[in-house]
């Protein structure tokens, strides 16, 4: 168990690091942005959605290594994937996060299962699950800003 928690650890490290997709998105069809003011994570989320899939994706911001790495993650996760798929992950990530789901499929959330043990720590429950709210917020078209609060 601990070469797991280990690796896990690896996998968030190098996505703080080097996050995939980080960057502005030029042709998006959806944004969001979301703010997390306990621990100062701020992030816009730019999504390119073709026939019902996200083609494409991308973000920028600042926030705490949780933070960072659970978007780059996030991003890699969904792309390519119909919006329903995507919303269906979301659901599994957050029962995953916030303890709902203590076993969690973990072929179905591949490297995302490097953020199970973030339900022991709920002040970073907001960290991880940000990025996902907002692309939530993006995909629905809601415009309003997304708050942990």
């Amino acid at each position: 168990m601990a070469e797991l928690r280990e690796l896990y650890q690896q996998v968030i490290l190098d996505h703080n690091r080097a996050p995939r997709n980080f960057r502005v998105l030029e042709d998006f069809n959806r944004e969001a942005k979301g703010d997390n003011p306990l621990c100062g994570d701020k992030i816009a989320v730019q999504v390119r959605v073709e026939d019902g899939v996200i083609a494409d994706i991308g973000f920028q911001g600042s926030g705490c290594a949780i933070s960072k790495a659970s978007t780059s993650l996030m991003t890699d996760a969904v792309k390519g994937m119909t919006i329903g798929d995507a919303t269906k992950l979301f659901g599994r990530f957050h029962a995953m996060v916030t303890g709902q789901d203590r076993n969690p499929d973990r072929k179905t959330l591949g490297k995302l299962a490097a953020f199970g043990g973030v339900r022991e720590f709920p002040a970073r429950v907001k960290c991880a699950s940000l990025a996902w709210h907002t692309l939530k917020a993006a995909l629905e078209g809601a415009g309003q800003p997304v708050s942990t609060e």
